[in-house]
Formats: structure tokens, C-alpha cells, sequence
């Protein structure tokens, strides 16, 4: 019976040993290697952006091209963004000043454990339509661990290389099913927008440790200027 006994008593430890391993894995070191992922991919971005001479600046104070939130500056449509590559960076000031992320083509497995992902299906970046953007509430980076602290006026501010975006949210986080695909239609269902426009939608998972649903927020495009005119207001406060 004692051989039972102590047997048993070494298996659970084993076992309970291997969970605790795993559970440092997922929260610790998926994060630590994402990070560093993320951090290489914007730096293939400013090196990209620094040889075609469109680095994003730090300095300046020209206005925007526009601040009318019905009609900003259009900026000419880009190429097709290459699947499973980085072309645009993202910042939210609300996650911190700190905060930002690289957004890349597609939203599989693989391309979501390097950065943020664009819908492929939507609309590129400034461009009319909704461009949707998808990130992991945890692990790897936990790029949208805090997305509930979203507020209505938020700024989402993206550049991409050559012009700066800002959006302003508008409605959010609202919660919804991983079936409801109409959130990120042109003109997306339950966001209160009742025409076409220029949209931004950020989607992650909801509860923070699990998936059975989505978390949303709306934006539109408030304006843009160029990246020689310095950062936008909303990354200088």
C-alpha cells in the first residue's frame, strides 16, 4: 500500500511540475518571444521606410491635412499588402504611450503570433470602407490585454511609412459573438454608422482567457497628415 501511495504521490507532483511548466510557457514565454517578434517586425518596417526615405518623424507641428471627420484626406490607395507582412504600425495612447504594434496581412494563426492582423477582406488603411484589425487579448504579447479600458473619443493612430491616420473611436467595447461576421462589413452591423465611410473596427477575444466571444470597438478616420509634418496631436500630449 505505502508503494501505492508514494507512487501516486510522485505522479502528481510530476504532473502538477509539467502544468506549472506549461502555465509559465503560455504566460511567460510566449510573451517574452512575441515581444521580441513584434519589435523585429517594426524594425523591418522603419528600415523599409528609412531606404525609400518615409521614416515616420518624431518632431514637428504641421496640421493635419484634415480634422472634419466626415471628409478627410483621402491618400492614395496603396498596393496590395503582401499575406503575413507587416505594413502599417498601430498606437493607442489609451494602452500607454508605449504602446505599439505592428499590423500585418492576414489573420491566421501563425501571422496573429507576430503582431496585430488585418481582416484581409476589408478595406486597406484610410481607404473607404472598414478596415477591421484583429489582436490576441492573451498571450503572445498580450497585445489587447487591457482592449476593455477603450473609450468612446480614443484615438487609434497608424502610419504607414508615409502618412499618419487617425481614427476616433465611437462606440465600444461591445460584445458579440465569434459568428457575427457583419461587424466588420463596409458599414458594420450595431456600430451606428448609417452610410459609408472610412472605418476602422478592432476585434479581440472575450472573457480575457478565453474565446467563446468578441470584443469590438468602432472608429472613423478623423484626419491624416503626412509623416514629414511630425507626429499627430494625439502622440504629443
Amino acid at each position: 500500500m505505502r508503494v501505492i501511495v508514494r507512487t501516486v504521490s510522485e505522479l502528481c507532483v510530476t504532473v502538477g511540475s509539467l502544468i506549472v511548466l506549461f502555465v509559465v510557457y503560455v504566460l511567460f514565454w510566449t510573451g517574452v518571444r512575441a515581444e521580441d517578434v513584434m519589435d523585429d517586425q517594426i524594425d523591418q518596417l522603419q528600415e523599409q521606410w528609412s531606404k525609400s526615405g518615409t521614416r515616420p518623424t518624431t518632431t514637428g507641428s504641421s496640421p493635419a491635412r484634415s480634422a472634419n471627420p466626415a471628409s478627410p484626406a483621402s491618400p492614395a490607395k496603396p498596393a496590395p499588402y503582401a499575406k503575413g507582412r507587416p505594413f502599417a504600425i498601430m498606437y493607442i495612447p489609451r494602452l500607454g504611450f508605449t504602446w505599439n504594434k505592428p499590423v500585418l496581412e492576414g489573420t491566421g494563426t501563425g501571422t496573429l503570433k507576430k503582431g496585430l492582423g488585418h481582416y484581409a477582406e476589408t478595406a486597406q488603411l484610410g481607404q473607404k470602407g472598414n478596415f477591421a484589425v484583429a489582436g490576441h487579448r492573451r498571450t503572445y504579447g498580450d497585445p489587447f490585454k487591457d482592449f476593455p479600458q477603450l473609450r468612446r473619443g480614443d484615438a487609434v493612430v497608424l502610419t504607414d511609412g508615409t502618412t499618419w491616420f487617425t481614427y476616433r473611436i465611437d462606440k465600444g467595447p461591445y460584445k458579440t459573438v465569434p459568428t457575427d461576421v457583419e461587424v466588420i462589413d463596409p458599414v458594420p452591423r450595431t456600430s451606428g454608422y448609417t452610410g459609408s465611410g472610412r472605418y476602422l473596427t478592432l476585434t479581440t477575444c472575450e472573457p480575457e482567457w478565453g474565446h467563446s466571444h468578441r470584443l469590438i470597438v468602432w472608429a472613423h478616420l478623423d484626419s491624416t497628415q503626412p509623416v514629414e509634418a511630425g507626429k499627430p496631436e494625439a502622440l504629443r500630449r
